[in-house]
């Protein structure tokens, strides 16, 4: 016991490299899954949907901005573990994605172009020929 109160810095130090080891043990096993990215990415597609109906086009970084602060709300524990450029690549896939979607699926098409006002839906027709272009 004298020894322990004799030295009570080492026993501090060992004790702080012990947390400071549990800390980043726990950091490492809480990054998300493949499983969990993958339902992240699902849900991005849906926040860019609104993001873009809400904001409308040429509004790229605050839509980035508006999806990010969604995501923090959404998901505050993955929010801190991954990294903003990371999440700006997911949002740039989902925004992809998105695209594709607007082509290829009519029932996405006339979901966006519903929810937009009219004077920002035939801005879009008039500048783009007809084409959504996000």
């Amino acid at each position: 016991m004298n020894w322990i109160v004799d030295n009570w810095y080492i026993v501090l130090g060992i004790s702080a490299v012990v947390v400071v080891l549990g800390i980043s043990i726990c950091k490492f096993l809480g990054l998300p899954t493949k499983n969990q990215i993958a339902k992240i990415k699902e849900w991005l597609l849906y926040a860019v949907t609104e993001a873009e109906i809400e904001l409308g086009n040429g509004t790229g970084q605050l839509k980035l901005r508006l999806v990010y602060s969604w995501f923090v709300d959404k998901f505050p524990v993955v929010a801190k573990i991954v990294s903003f450029s990371t999440f700006s690549k997911w949002v740039d896939d989902a925004l992809d994605e998105l695209r594709n979607l607007l082509i290829t699926n009519e029932a996405i098409k006339n979901y966006v172009y519903d929810q937009m006002t009219i004077n920002t839906y035939d801005e879009y027709k008039a500048v783009h020929n007809g084409d959504y272009v996000i």
